[in-house]
Parts: structure tokens; C-alpha cells; sequence
């Protein structure tokens, strides 16, 4: 699935869905139903493990361990693996944006995206004038 769009027939109706990778905060804006995020809500999803991780900490320090839980078996579905050559990419790339300070998790999402030829979803600064990014606060 290297395409950024997925098509399906429902009752007649060709539904296409745009693929994005998610990074952590398109995911909050998500759960949280922000408004400049209720375009993204039916579209394909893609995180890795460490977005899980960073989502589910954030969801047990501001809520509950039963939420925490709840996010986790919603999500864990949409988690993708990645091989070396993706390490390899998000390590050059956050060797050379270290002034913009991006995450780990980040860099590796964005090199997924990449890879997978979709875009990047973030609400993270230091994303939005990058090639592959759409950028919503």
C-alpha cells in the first residue's frame, strides 16, 4: 500500500480515503475532536509503537489508566514496524534539524512517511515548512 489513497465500495458509492501518517499530536487533536482535525478523523492511519507509547503516557498523566487502555486497543491497530534503513534516515534527519529540536519518534514517523509515500500529520512547528507535511495547529 505505497499509494496515499485507498479506495473502497460501500453500497454502491466508491469512498476514497486519504493515508497520513499520524504523528503523536494529530492523534491527541484527534481524541480530543479538535475541529481543525474533524477532516482527518476518518482517514487511513498510520503510527509506530513509539507514538502508542508517547499517546498513552500523555492520556495516564492527564486521565485514567482505564482511558490510557482504551486508546490502546483503539490504536494499536493502525502500528506499523520499520527496518534499519528507516533508523538510518530519522537519525541523519534529526542529526541535521538537532537546532529544531525534533523528537525521535517524530523523525522516525516522518521517514515512515516518507517511505510510504504519504504525508506527515502535525500540529509540530518545527514540521511545518518541510516537504511531505501537512501542517495543522
Amino acid at each position: 500500500m505505497h499509494s496515499r489513497l485507498k479506495m473502497s465500495v460501500e453500497q454502491n458509492y466508491i469512498m476514497i480515503k486519504e493515508v497520513f501518517f499520524f504523528d503523536s499530536y494529530a492523534i491527541v487533536e484527534i481524541i480530543k475532536g479538535s475541529e481543525n482535525y474533524l477532516k482527518y478523523a476518518n482517514a487511513i492511519i498510520i503510527i509506530t509503537k513509539l507514538n502508542l507509547f508517547e499517546v498513552y503516557y500523555g492520556i495516564l498523566r492527564e486521565s485514567t489508566e482505564c482511558d490510557a487502555d482504551k486508546f490502546l486497543v483503539e490504536y494499536k491497530k493502525y502500528v506499523i514496524g520499520y527496518d534499519e534503513n528507516v533508523i538510518r534516515e530519522a537519525a541523519r534527519l534529526k542529526l541535521e534539524y538537532r537546532k529544531r529540536n525534533v523528537s525521535m519518534t517524530d523523525c522516525i514517523g516522518y521517514c515512515i512517511a516518507q517511505k510510504w509515500g504519504v504525508k506527515f500529520l502535525t500540529g509540530d512547528k518545527e514540521f511545518e515548512k518541510m516537504e511531505n507535511v501537512e501542517f495543522v495547529k
